[in-house]
């Protein structure tokens, strides 16, 4: 049996949060957190596999802002595999996988990343189980529990910046 760890080294979060990959130089961006999805998934757009030195890489672009186009980061990360993944409507699809560092409520851990379009969707950044799975307790009352962002970083993410 594998060792869990107790609720009291858990850390709560609500269903939405503000987090960083700080492994891509993205220092905010605001992902909902999805006890639904297995895997997390990350908005990204021009998606290509290259290699690099023998290695298959993914490389991608990222738009961190909802419902902006502004700041766009360019991110090489080695590719994981293509996995097919069942989207909230049904549809399954063969997505890139990529490894990362998230930095969410004080904490940075490795997760699993699936590189997919996400235009039409409310959040840039969908946070799954594998990634909170006997790290984070979910509180689907609340929101961003991990802290909140300077003023100007929110203002830019709606848009006002």
């Amino acid at each position: 049996m594998k060792p869990t760890r107790r609720r009291s080294e858990r850390t709560t979060v609500g269903w939405r949060e503000w987090l960083a990959l700080p492994d891509w130089g993205v220092g905010a961006i605001k992902a909902k957190i999805d006890t639904g999805a297995r895997t997390s998934a990350l908005h990204a757009f021009d998606i290509e596999t290259i290699e690099r030195d023998g290695v298959a890489m993914a490389r991608f672009a990222i738009h961190p802002w909802q419902d902006s186009s502004s700041d766009v980061a360019v991110v090489e990360a080695p590719l994981l595999e293509r996995r097919e993944v069942r989207s909230s409507s049904g549809a399954s699809k063969m997505r890139p996988v990529v490894l990362t560092t998230m930095q969410l409520a004080g904490r940075r851990e490795l997760i699993e990343v699936t590189l997919t379009r996400r235009d039409e969707m409310g959040f840039r950044m969908l946070i799954g189980r594998q990634a909170l799975r006997r790290r984070y307790l979910v509180d689907p009352g609340r929101s961003y529990l991990g802290g909140r962002p300077a003023r100007e970083v929110i203002d830019r993410n709606r848009g006002r910046a």
